[in-house]
């Protein structure tokens, strides 16, 4: 039984330092140990003290390897401060997801740069290890590598994880291709209303895939042989939507049009990955995409996925509400112009460089420098559209931005049934926010903020919207439980710290 359980530890430790992106002898150097007492620990080889356990887990910054329960992760905020300075955006989370599907496609080694170390990649990499996929840090956990097996074990799926993402939808697309038969758990994510996945099925069936559900789980069946005979016509221009549809038809053995596609920042990533793996794209950046399938993917392939916008949106509006003058780099101004083009019009003062080349080689980036700024409430309303519009994810933040404005903004979210509902909870904060319903949000400024303790809104850029408010109002508060805001952001309390704000992470004790 002991043994039993110095194993169980030393897996816990051994994924935990894994996560990390460290080897053996770089834990060992921080525990002031061998290699070999690493290894030994790994494989439960080794009693191992309470002591001990306590400094793995503060070296890897782990709450898998700790004295008892750490519990959630909690902020504390110490706001009315100025920011500045410079602060670079991470590589797109909605980008990054999509990829890691996309492995399941090649046959290959996978390489992919600059990857998000966010809550819904770690899920994925569960999710992916589980059914047989070797994945590992490189490049002192920079880059990640991804090696699939010949044959993937789909029964041992970890259904935990996948439940806690909906990313894992996208597995649908590839693995049509690799099995006949095959079960995956509900997808899970945000708390942002019903969302069937009927869209994605009007477009899947047409390569033969079939699904029931039942009791949490999706039976799928694809019938061989089955192959669109004319253009795929999305009845949503969702994202994921067409990026499954695009994981289908990249080894579907003949051409397929598919049309009323996303032509979105994430979409055109994995049109360049397909790309990279030999399948030809036509069409990227439209709503039409003509794709030339390869039955049988076997490459090495080395990819970058660029910035990401609503990350860099999320540190503009950081900027604005804190009244701070901040310098955002690597903005992929594509995904961005409609948005600075409002903020324009509410009389924003930013400067920005001279247009440059993401590492996807595609991708336009460019440095932006926002000041402070009197604002003046839109005319019209905000309200998102697929892209080239307004993006759909950064309508949360002109909550923060219209509460700091001179009179009244409509917010129209017209895509989910509850995220405008969060937004009011900017009214704990002093916000003046009336929901006129589920769908939109009146907001009066300029607000005065005021500090606050509460609970972190179960969807992710709402939570991170009330971050940026604490960070604005004079005085200590506290955000509970940020768990989702670790799902889409990379150690950003750290990251905002680092330009000025005051940021601590505690656990209750």
């Amino acid at each position: 039984m002991a043994d039993d359980y110095l194993v169980r530890i030393g897996k816990l430790i051994r994924d935990a330092r894994q996560h990390r992106g460290w080897t053996q002898s770089q834990l060992a150097d921080a525990l002031g140990t061998s290699q070999s007492a690493v290894n030994r620990i790994e494989r439960g080889n080794q009693n191992i003290s309470l002591e001990m356990i306590a400094r793995i887990g503060e070296a890897l910054d782990s709450e898998i390897v700790s004295l008892g329960y750490a519990g959630p992760m909690h902020l504390r905020v110490v706001g009315g401060r100025r920011l500045s300075g410079a602060i670079d955006v991470k590589t797109s989370k909605n980008a990054c997801v999509a990829l890691l599907c996309a492995t399941l496609l090649n046959k290959g080694r996978t390489v992919l740069r600059r990857v998000a170390r966010i809550e819904e990649v770690y899920r994925l990499l569960e999710v992916l290890n589980s059914i047989g996929v070797r994945t590992r840090w490189i490049n002192d956990g920079v880059d990640l590598e991804i090696v699939p097996p010949a044959r993937l074990d789909m029964d041992a799926i970890d259904a935990d994880a996948a439940r806690r993402t909906r990313s894992i939808i996208m597995f649908l697309g590839p693995l049509l291709h690799r099995m006949d038969r095959f079960r995956l758990p509900y997808a899970g994510g945000c708390d942002l209303g019903t969302r069937t996945i009927e869209p994605h099925m009007i477009a899947l069936r047409r390569f033969g895939l079939d699904i029931t559900a039942t009791e949490g789980i999706y039976h799928a069946q694809v019938e061989a042989g089955v192959s669109p005979g004319r253009p795929i016509v999305l009845t949503e221009r969702g994202d994921t939507v067409t990026e499954n549809a695009l994981l289908a038809a990249a080894r579907h053995d003949g051409v397929t049009v598919i049309r009323n596609a996303s032509s979105n920042y994430m979409v055109q990533d994995l049109c360049f990955f397909l790309e990279a793996l030999g399948v030809e794209v036509e069409g990227i950046g439209t709503t039409t995409l003509t794709v030339h399938g390869v039955p049988n993917i076997d490459v090495d392939v080395d990819y970058s996925p660029s910035e990401d916008p609503v990350e860099a949106m999320s540190l503009l509006a950081a900027a604005v509400v804190t009244e701070s003058e901040l310098t955002i780099r690597r903005v992929p101004i594509e995904f961005m112009e409609i948005e600075l083009a409002v903020l324009e019009e509410m009389g924003l003062d930013h400067d920005r460089s001279a247009e440059y080349t993401a590492d996807n080689g595609r991708t336009r980036l460019v440095d932006l420098t926002v000041r402070p700024s009197k604002l003046e409430a839109p005319i019209d309303k905000i309200h998102p559209m697929p892209f080239p519009g307004l993006n759909i994810d950064n309508v949360p933040f002109f909550a923060a931005i219209a509460a700091v404005a001179q009179g009244q903004t409509l917010i129209h979210d017209w895509v989910y049934d509850n995220r405008a509902i969060y937004l009011t909870d900017l009214n704990r904060l002093g916000g003046r926010l009336q929901l006129l319903d589920p769908h939109r949000v009146l907001v009066e400024g300029p607000t005065r903020w005021r500090a606050a303790e509460m609970m972190c809104p179960p969807a992710l850029r709402p939570a991170v919207v009330v971050l940026l408010a604490m960070m604005a109002a004079e005085g200590t508060s506290v955000l509970r439980n940020v768990y989702v805001i670790n799902r889409g952001y990379e150690e950003l309390a750290e990251r905002l710290n680092s330009v000025g704000a005051q940021i601590e992470i505690f656990r209750d004790i």
